[in-house]
């Protein structure tokens, strides 16, 4: 707000900032906020000033160095400052974010959050406190890092309609996939090596598993498709029961396999298709190119077609570039010269669309099978599939270099059976293997991989 002491004229104008948090992004945003304060104040009319910083033990070793005087261990002490315009959270989880986030709402204070999980699962209620307070809450860093695809959604395609989108929205996943594909090695030894390079977490659950994907799902869905999710009713499926011989076969069959989540807006009476879980896309596809711990989304829509949005999807600047361009469009909103009325930032109206059951999407797949390499077995297979109206695209029949677990059959070898079908209902596929997992020659379970794209 515009400062003066009384006796003179109204010095600069300030937007004030508090900070919950000062982790990796949160050392960023102080980073970008005093180099590039001049232009930021150039281009909005006001300059960025971090009022306080909430942080848990003030004598922790920073990434960035910070006026002690900032720093405070008491986050709504911070939060409730008369001199703080903008409340940015940094904190990530769920339950102290989502306390942190509303109280700065009911306190007359925009957000700024780059925190997907808390907007996934508690995305309505804070959105509608925001509406009530008349107060703005922006969360482009919540999805693909620096890449602006929120702000794409939001306001580039805004007279589109969104009708398909894929993504790859998860760098640990992607990096190491990428990796498997270009060396051939196992999961765990790419995750062991992505853990030492900082890609993957300790506990890498939430990112090899599928949960982080789906958190960033649930919000591009509402954007894209006007709906509230339920994110644990999304299809979610990991990355860690792919094999190497998985990525040979992908490459035989002129495919890559990538990490993808899937939104797919298949009208009233069908609902949104939403899904997240490895998939062969084509090696001509843009998304086939997207490498190593990039993020990218693809996005096809009614009257642009399809369109693609590339770039880092984590990292200390590109992430808190993200945070502080929300800052900046809040300033602009606030105070943008000759605007006369403050430029609301609108949600779309967001309703209670049904999910397409995941036995209902169709795709085609790839199926990887183990059996005893004897007469008939292959005849015997495309029986059964066929029988479920699965129809086959193209096979390849291969002696099992090793038995991946499985065990012979009365004495004899082990083969391995790769089909890649034609576009099938996934009911009926899954009911082709849990037929063909019942019979004599299933040495092992099948292995299923969707093919998008």
């Amino acid at each position: 707000m515009p400062r003066s002491d009384g006796s003179g004229p109204v010095t600069e104008r300030e937007l004030g900032v508090a900070l919950l948090g000062l982790g990796n992004v949160g050392a960023g945003v102080v980073k970008l906020i005093a180099e590039n304060a001049e232009a930021i104040a150039g281009r909005v009319g006001a300059r960025l000033a971090v009022r306080a910083i909430a942080v848990r033990a003030a004598a922790k070793k920073r990434l960035v160095e910070v006026d002690p005087a900032l720093l405070t261990s008491d986050l709504n002490a911070t939060i409730d400052r008369d001199d703080v315009d903008i409340v940015v959270e940094l904190i990530g989880g769920t339950t102290e974010a989502k306390k942190a986030i509303l109280r700065a709402i009911d306190r007359g204070k925009h957000v700024v959050t780059a925190n997907k999980a808390v907007l996934a699962e508690h995305g309505r209620e804070i959105f509608a406190a925001a509406a009530a307070k008349g107060v703005d809450v922006y969360y482009e860093a919540a999805v693909c890092g620096g890449v602006p695809v929120i702000r794409v959604l939001r306001e580039g395609l805004a007279s589109d309609r969104i009708e398909e989108l894929h993504g790859i929205v998860n760098g640990t996943s992607n990096y190491i996939l990428s990796t498997m594909t270009a060396a051939g090695t196992p999961f765990a030894e790419v995750l062991r090596e992505a853990q030492a390079l900082g890609y993957a977490e300790a506990d890498p659950a939430l990112d090899v598993g599928g949960g982080d994907a789906a958190h960033k799902l649930a919000i591009l869905a509402m954007l894209c498709f006007g709906t509230h999710v339920d994110v644990s009713k999304v299809f979610t499926e990991g990355i860690d029961k792919l094999d190497p011989v998985d990525f040979a076969n992908a490459a035989r069959f002129g495919y890559v396999v990538k990490p993808l989540v899937i939104g797919k807006d298949h009208g009233p009476e069908r609902g949104i298709e939403l899904r997240v879980h490895p998939a062969l896309v084509p090696a001509r596809w843009l998304l086939a190119d997207v490498t190593g711990a990039k993020n990218a989304l693809y996005v096809t829509s009614y009257a642009l077609g399809p369109s693609m949005y590339y770039g880092a999807g984590a990292g200390m600047l590109p992430t808190a570039m993200a945070v502080v361009s929300d800052m900046i469009e809040i300033a602009r909103n606030d105070w943008a010269a000759g605007a006369g009325a403050r430029l609301r930032q609108r949600h779309p109206p967001l309703a209670d669309k049904p999910l397409l059951p995941m036995s209902e999407i169709r795709t085609k797949y790839y199926l990887r099978f183990a059996v005893a390499d004897r007469p008939g077995v292959l005849g015997q297979l495309t029986t059964v599939l066929g029988a479920h109206g699965v129809s086959i695209a193209q096979v390849v029949q291969d002696t099992a270099p090793t038995a991946r677990g499985a065990t012979a059959v009365a004495g004899a070898p082990v083969a391995e059976v790769f089909v890649v079908t034609h576009e099938a209902r996934e009911g009926d596929v899954q009911a082709a293997l849990a037929e063909i997992a019942k019979l004599a020659f299933a040495v092992a379970p099948a292995r299923l991989i969707r093919i998008a794209g």
